[in-house]
């Protein structure tokens, strides 16, 4: 008698990823007449169905829409969700948010709770230990229930969805050439999300926008005492001129660490930092940040699920929208 099969157990016998079969299985243009004939062979062989649950979700809809915030702390996330927010209102929709607490756990369990079919797409932001175990079977199964799912913010995550974020890597880079361009030497990055996609490319940016001759300073580390003392050691040591630092964290670290060390800002070190507007406008000095425009990603994250609850057909390709980024300078980066 022939069995029943899931998305996984299908990819794991083909030797292809989840998000493969599941395209070859709508016929998604970016997956090869041949493998798209592999795949369906296989999954009649075995009597694969979509749960029943996806059946129920394409004969009714429910007008909600399902948001993952990693961390409402951040006040990044909170003008994401207030960007969502406003368009989700502009097309009569209603917004059900759920915190991770960027925990693997919690997330699975709110996805389990996202699949019983009462939303009809899902807003996500990937959790941080989601993404430093590299776990993410859970969100397939979003794709298994045909639940429209977009990533927003984290975006560099090999799942076949739709996405919205910023060019985090290029952002970086112009950030890190505009010192170059000033005649600075030493210039640094500080990180406490090394560990994340964002923070990888942001790095990427900083190392690739410096000339083969010149030497890299990074201090990262999740744990605020030894950032803290890894940003000692460039200030002191290795007497850098100028630093990037990737989150709001490592920003205050440098800020906090420069004024106890009496490091004078901007005289003695310029800094630009990914963190609030109103956060880096009060400091005094202020600092220059990288402006990520969150409501406009909320809303086009927003948009983005809107439209393909519409009009996009099941089978069209997935699609990625960046949001340009603009450095506002203020007192960190006086020359």
């Amino acid at each position: 008698m022939k069995t029943k099969i899931t998305l996984k157990e299908l990819a794991k016998l083909l030797n292809v990823s989840v998000s493969t079969v599941s395209k070859a299985l709508h016929d998604s243009p970016e997956i090869s007449p041949k493998t798209v004939e592999r795949v369906k062979e296989l999954a009649k062989l075995h009597n694969y169905r979509p749960n029943p649950v996806a059946v129920n979700l394409k004969s009714s809809k429910s007008g909600t829409i399902g948001v993952i915030i990693p961390n409402i702390s951040n006040t990044f996330f909170a003008k994401v969700l207030s960007g969502i927010e406003a368009e989700a209102q502009r097309l009569g929709l209603q917004v059900i948010t759920y915190i991770s607490n960027e925990r693997l756990d919690r997330e699975k369990q709110i996805v389990d709770r996202l699949t019983s079919g009462f939303v009809d797409g899902v807003l996500i932001a990937i959790s941080e230990e989601t993404q430093r175990k590299k776990e993410y079977d859970h969100f397939y199964n979003l794709v298994e229930y045909d639940i429209p799912v977009v990533l927003y913010d984290r975006i560099n995550i090999n799942l076949p969805v739709d996405k919205i974020g910023i060019d985090d890597e290029r952002a970086f880079d112009e950030a890190t050439q505009l010192f170059i361009s000033k005649g600075l030497e030493k210039i640094g990055l500080a990180t406490s999300i090394h560990h994340l996609g964002v923070g990888k490319m942001r790095i990427t940016g900083y190392k690739n926008a410096l000339p083969n001759d010149k030497k890299t300073f990074i201090a990262n580390s999740s744990r605020p005492e030894i950032l803290r003392e890894k940003i000692e050691k460039m200030l002191l040591k290795d007497k850098i001129e100028a630093v990037l630092c990737t989150d709001f964290e490592s920003t205050m670290q440098v800020y906090r660490t420069a004024h106890e060390l009496k490091i004078k800002i901007p005289e003695d070190l310029k800094v630009v930092g990914f963190m609030n507007k109103n956060v880096a406008a009060f400091l005094a000095p202020s600092i220059s940040y990288i402006e990520q425009f969150p409501e406009k990603i909320g809303q086009g994250a927003m948009d983005l699920l809107a439209r393909r609850l519409q009009n996009y057909p099941k089978e069209a390709m997935t699609s990625e929208k960046i949001i340009s980024t603009r450095l506002e300078h203020l007192e960190s980066t006086v020359f």
